[in-house]
């Protein structure tokens, strides 16, 4: 006669109460337990940031590395949101490419001037996601879309919901509401100055700082009260 594999799951929510036959019952261990192992993960969070504007001046289609120019502070800034357990990520748009004002790889040369000078500072980006479309072009990721964002989460692991959201214009922002982060950051370098007179109740919903360390203080002052 054949034997059923028994494992006891008293205690667990909508356990059985009867021997169920092997395949089943292990099916619904294996499902509990990894439940509960899951629960114990920690979260992976991420910090979204544009890039023209938010983390280096706007030169207004900047595709010359030699004149890249980073936003005072942002390189510890960002390193200290690294320290705080957040990946990071860029998502621009580079409508330039779409316009013809210069090429893919003008901006990837730019990008790479990026990361050399942050990773003085230690810090590094996961990843850079860039929309180079043209607006009027069909694109699937260009802002305000959050399709970059669910990509970053698919990917990696995102918990968007944990997750924050930093540029200088109102399609940042709403990009970060789209995906569900948990607050989208306008800062008032680049555009942003702009943006907060002019859009009043529409971007009520966002923090408004100085400049990215200043948002990067916000976010973590936010994380060391939860501790408390």
């Amino acid at each position: 006669m054949r034997r059923f594999a028994w494992l006891d799951l008293r205690g667990t929510e909508n356990a059985p109460t009867a021997p169920l036959p092997s395949g089943l019952s292990t099916k619904i261990c294996f499902g509990l337990l990894a439940a509960r192992f899951l629960r114990w993960l920690p979260v992976k969070r991420a910090v979204f940031l544009d890039r023209d504007g938010t983390i280096n001046v706007d030169k207004e289609y900047l595709s010359d590395p030699a004149k890249l120019e980073i936003i005072p502070g942002a390189g510890p800034a960002l390193r200290r949101l690294m320290d705080a357990g957040f990946l990071l990520f860029i998502v621009t748009n580079q409508s330039g490419i779409g316009r013809g004002f210069y090429t893919l790889a003008d901006m990837e040369a730019v990008n790479l001037r990026l990361r050399l000078e942050l990773a003085k500072d230690g810090v590094r980006f996961e990843k850079i996601y860039a929309a180079p479309e043209h607006p009027d072009q069909p694109s699937r990721g260009r802002k305000p879309s959050p399709q970059f964002l669910f990509d970053a989460r698919d990917d990696f692991g995102i918990d968007l919901a944990q997750s924050y959201m930093i540029g200088d214009k109102l399609i940042d922002l709403q990009c970060g509401w789209n995906a569900g982060v948990k607050k989208s950051i306008l800062v008032r370098t680049g555009y942003g100055a702009s943006v907060e007179r002019q859009e009043g109740l529409r971007i009520e919903q966002a923090w408004v700082c100085d400049d990215l360390p200043a948002g990067a203080g916000q976010i973590l002052a936010e994380i060391n009260a939860a501790r408390t």
